[in-house]
């Protein structure tokens, strides 16, 4: 198959989370099977510029707001992967948050669509991901809808349902969308219009990153008021687990570690504890208990709030912990004020370090992740990969991925509801796990002999791409003021 996969990130090129990791695996995955894979995405500031090569002629598009101009550019790497330079759009120090957001990206789904149809590219899928590719799904329906890209197969999905790109209902008339899509059956979502259900609507198949997330999504705790709509296109909606990379997250090859190791032969791993224990200027936990990991955004979903409560009490009793990440000011200052008060069993670092992240899954004994909710993860699956036992909530990817103690195949700890005294439940059982070195040992290789990567996966949307399926018109009164 021909497949246009377009993104508005794509490690390791641009990447805030999870979705620039899919978009920079999932399409390569897809190649190597076979499939002729083209994936567009924006030229952002970063992006190292030396090696690219321009393709054709520069384009411009004419939208109400402004004319737009754009060049191509193909980067030296395996596959397909093609940048769409708009200065004056994208060369900024974020990616997201800006008053125009509603234009770049709209801009990017309509300049990737125009580039591939002057290249004479003809895809028999157009895979999307996330809202700032909801104009595309519209623009495949619509105004392509009599050319060759109109024939392809509209495939929409969803990485975190909770960020939907909605902006104020005027930029309908600077984008040159007709009024009459501005319905609850079309993009409009309480009078603002939606980006995210723009995809939802006019994509002919919807995928998301978990089976679970795929579940939780049509219900009002996960839809993010979109439940309603996801339960009309309950029918197209699949969930498919993601990968991982295990070309770079691989133990026994890693080069930011100290000492390789593997599933049989951990004498590696006990070095890369006592390096990161070092490196992060902790004292090394008590014996009997563990040094925990965390890495991830600092957001109120990952539930920081919970560990501020309930790890405390573990530290007190002689436990260490190493944080690594950034995100909402408010979280990481309450993590810059428990490392104050725990100056030698607790380690917050913020910021993202590429080495540290691969180092604190090789070194920590248990990694810690109690999300509210988590589409799909894939730090709990390198810690896995890595040895670090993961303590998670089970929501989302985490509880497809994570089985608990209770379990046959248990390689985790699992809690079910989202308060500090379940957490603080889970670390205790993951004490007790870890004074018990023969059970710890066999949860510990269990994950580590588990296959994350993205061959099943790829399978998975192969397969997808190649079923029928319904071209539903806009469902009525559904979302939006319905």
């Amino acid at each position: 198959m021909r497949i246009l996969f377009l993104s508005s990130e794509v490690a390791p090129f641009s990447k805030t989370g999870g979705l620039g990791d899919v978009s920079g695996a999932l399409p390569w995955a897809l190649s190597e099977r076979g499939h002729d894979v083209r994936v567009m995405t924006p030229l952002h500031r970063g992006v190292p510029r030396a090696t690219l090569q321009l393709v054709g002629s520069p384009l411009t598009l004419e939208f109400p707001f402004g004319k737009i101009d754009l060049r191509l550019f193909r980067a030296p790497a395996p596959g397909e992967l093609l940048f769409i330079d708009a200065p004056a759009l994208f060369d900024r120090d974020e990616y997201y948050g800006y008053p125009d957001d509603a234009r770049r990206f709209a801009a990017f789904s309509m300049a990737a669509l125009a580039f591939t149809q002057r290249d004479g590219f003809v895809p028999d899928v157009v895979q999307g991901n996330d809202w700032p590719t909801g104009i595309a799904m519209l623009a495949l329906r619509t105004g392509f809808a009599h050319t060759p890209l109109g024939r392809a197969r509209r495939v929409f999905t969803i990485h975190n349902l909770a960020y939907q790109g909605l902006f104020p209902a005027k930029e309908m008339e600077a984008l040159g969308l007709p009024w009459d899509l501005f319905t609850p059956g079309g993009v409009e979502f309480y009078e603002q219009l939606s980006f995210m259900k723009a995809g939802l609507v006019f994509a002919d198949l919807l995928t998301t990153v978990s089976p679970t997330y795929a579940r939780e999504i049509q219900t009002p705790a996960f839809g993010a008021g979109l439940d309603g709509l996801l339960r009309h296109r309950a029918d197209s909606l699949h969930g498919i687990l993601n990968g991982v990379d295990v070309k770079e997250w691989n133990p026994a090859t890693d080069v930011f570690l100290p000492r390789q190791f593997t599933s049989t032969e951990l004498a590696g791993r006990t070095l890369c504890r006592k390096e990161l224990i070092a490196s992060c200027r902790i004292d090394a936990p008590v014996p009997g208990m563990p040094l925990f990991g965390v890495i991830g955004r600092m957001a109120a979903q990952k539930g920081a709030d919970l560990l501020h409560v309930a790890l405390p009490k573990l530290l007190e009793q002689g436990a260490s912990a190493i944080v690594l990440g950034a995100g909402e000011p408010a979280v990481q200052d309450a993590w810059l004020s428990l490392a104050a008060k725990y100056p030698r069993r607790l380690s917050v670092r913020i910021g993202f370090d590429n080495s540290l992240a691969h180092r604190i899954e090789a070194g920590s004994d248990f990694f810690l992740m109690p999300s509210r909710f988590e589409p799909c993860g894939l730090s709990q699956m390198y810690s896995l990969l890595y040895g670090a036992v993961p303590v998670v909530h089970g929501v989302g990817g985490l509880k497809d991925t994570v089985f608990d103690l209770t379990h046959a195949n248990a390689n985790g700890i699992v809690f079910e509801q989202p308060t500090a005294e379940a957490l603080f439940g889970a670390l205790v059982r993951a004490v007790e796990l870890f004074r018990d070195e023969a059970a710890y040992a066999a949860v510990q290789r269990r994950g580590m002999t588990a296959d994350f990567s993205w061959a099943a996966a790829a399978a998975e949307y192969e397969r997808l791409f190649g079923l029928p399926s319904p071209r539903p018109s806009p469902p009525r009164g559904e979302g939006g003021t319905g």
